[in-house]
């Protein structure tokens, strides 16, 4: 008689498991480092199906911070503040997204346009640079050259070029740019560009839809190409998770340069 081997349920199950994920990324949320900003932090995040692929980056923005930014003050000296931000990292799981850091920045009495634009909110900069890059874009010439065709959505008209930060490409069709029946910005997303470069995608979002928005969810605006190769994120959602809210680039999707 053949004598069989029975192993206990536990070791099974373990080596099992062990199989079925061999070789396969850790599914999850991972955090990257929190930097404080005011009275309370700031950090990224991204989520990661079964297999590894990305599915969600994220900035997130805790209660201490909404309740302790400054606001009004009459300092904006009207432009955008270089005086209250943080740049924040990926966590190293963030492999294929296109983005290199975030550079979150406040704005207490907000920038131009005036009576648009000028209520406190934040410009969330999710750049594909590195921070060392951005901060050298200083030349006015490049501030100003403007991407080919195709690398901007349509409807998208180039403004406010920014040391440090890159020129501004707002989408005219946004309601609080309707000539004819203005809405109040609440939230609006924007394109960046430096040296002819799509340098960054900004949600700009006001403190206090940031305080009363539970769950929010809009459409980014595609453009036709990219010039680098990566996950490129189709929406955005705003939404509060325990004590603090996420500014959350989803829907992504790998595009080749062309």
């Amino acid at each position: 008689m053949k004598k069989f081997l029975i192993l206990p349920l536990a070791i099974i199950l373990f080596t099992a498991s062990c199989t079925k994920d061999k070789g396969k990324n850790e599914a999850g949320i991972f955090k990257g480092p929190e930097v404080q900003m005011h009275h309370g932090k700031a950090w990224t995040w991204v989520q990661l199906s079964s297999d590894g692929k990305l599915e969600r980056i994220a900035v997130s923005i805790d209660n201490d911070v909404l309740n302790s930014v400054p606001t009004g003050g009459g300092n904006n000296n009207g432009g955008h503040s270089h005086d209250d931000n943080a740049a924040l990292l990926f966590h190293e799981k963030a492999n294929g997204i296109v983005f290199k850091h975030v550079w979150l920045n406040w704005n207490p009495e907000g920038h131009p346009p005036v009576n648009i634009y000028t209520k406190p909110h934040f410009d969330i900069h999710y750049y594909t640079s590195t921070s060392a890059e951005r901060n050298t874009y200083v030349d006015p010439a490049k501030l100003n050259a403007d991407p080919a065709e195709g690398y901007l959505p349509p409807m998208h008209v180039g403004a406010d070029p920014v040391p440090t930060m890159g020129k501004h490409w707002v989408d005219v069709t946004s309601p609080e740019l309707n000539p004819n029946n203005p809405q109040p910005f609440t939230q609006t997303f924007i394109y960046g560009s430096y040296d002819s470069k799509v340098v960054f995608y900004e949600p700009m979002i006001t403190l206090d839809f940031l305080k009363t928005t539970a769950n929010f969810e809009r459409l980014i605006p595609q453009p036709a190409k990219v010039q680098q190769s990566g996950y490129y994120p189709t929406k955005m959602r705003v939404q509060k998770q325990g004590n603090a809210v996420s500014i959350i680039l989803e829907g992504l999707v790998y595009r080749t340069a062309s």
